[in-house]
């Protein structure tokens, strides 16, 4: 019901006839199956996104299933299992990640995957800051100590470690969730560092892994920004038209086209490329 509803919204989005569409109707249906998101209180744009993104894949993985069953013959015995996972959503959104641990004892080295849609990225400064530095900070190596250790198989105990994260599958539409919302000493406050971002050629290479072929430079086609503090704000969003390749800004019902220098904002919050 849900994916219907969606389609619907983007069928009403592309067609021109309206200045501007209500998303109510998918927020009604949406809220039936997540009550928290349909109360008129405040939420947060990364995991509303993440529950749409999860409600679609599973809703368009029963479909891909239901279909490969009705084309596959009663006499052939072929499995669909190997389609049931997967969707249009996973294909498009879906990378993962590879932490390489390594016992600081033993030396034994280990890899565990781990699957993503969003990833989220620290802001090493309070002042201002790069895409790529935030890249570098998410993707340097970690020691393991501690409360934090693992049980090494090959020592039999808990031992120090490093880990190091690497993407083994880039996926063609990665979104980024700038972590604006941190806490400092015993209080969680909002970070508003400017974070400066590429519109193209943003280059992956340094954080995948040599195991990973699907290897590409990315463009910026949308921004999630987030005007406000703590506990209350506003959400807007820069996103550019695959067509004509102009940029336009969505806040509420006001949709207008913006020049290219408008889409470097302080108050970006999740990118998409």
């Amino acid at each position: 019901e849900s994916a219907t509803a969606f389609g619907c919204l983007i069928s009403d989005m592309w067609l021109g006839e309206f200045d501007y569409v209500s998303p109510e109707a998918f927020h009604s249906v949406f809220g039936k199956r997540y009550p928290t998101f349909s109360k008129r209180t405040q939420h947060d744009a990364q995991e509303f996104l993440i529950c749409v993104l999860d409600d679609l894949h599973e809703a368009f993985k029963q479909v891909r299933a239901q279909l490969c069953q009705e084309r596959q013959s009663p006499g052939a015995g072929a499995s669909t299992r190997s389609s049931s996972g997967t969707s249009i959503i996973t294909q498009l959104f879906e990378g993962q990640l590879s932490h390489g641990i390594r016992c600081l004892t033993c030396k034994a080295h280990s890899d565990r995957p781990e699957n993503f849609t969003v990833l989220s990225l620290p802001i090493p400064s309070t002042r201002a800051c790069s895409l790529q530095d935030c890249l570098e900070c998410f993707f340097q190596p970690d020691t393991l100590t501690l409360n934090n250790q693992i049980n090494c198989y090959w020592c039999g105990s808990n031992q120090d470690a490093t880990v190091k994260a690497s993407i083994t599958k880039a996926p063609p539409i990665i979104i980024f969730h700038l972590k604006r919302f941190a806490w400092q000493d015993k209080d969680r406050r909002k970070l508003s560092t400017t974070v400066c971002y590429p519109f193209s050629d943003l280059d992956l290479s340094p954080y995948i892994s040599t195991s990973c072929r699907n290897t590409r430079e990315y463009s910026l086609c949308a921004v999630v920004n987030h005007a406000g503090d703590m506990d209350y704000g506003h959400y807007t969003a820069f996103c550019k038209h695959s067509v004509t390749k102009h940029w336009y800004s969505f806040d509420d019902a006001q949709v207008t086209k913006i020049p290219d220098s408008e889409v470097q904002a302080d108050t970006a919050y999740l990118l998409f490329y």
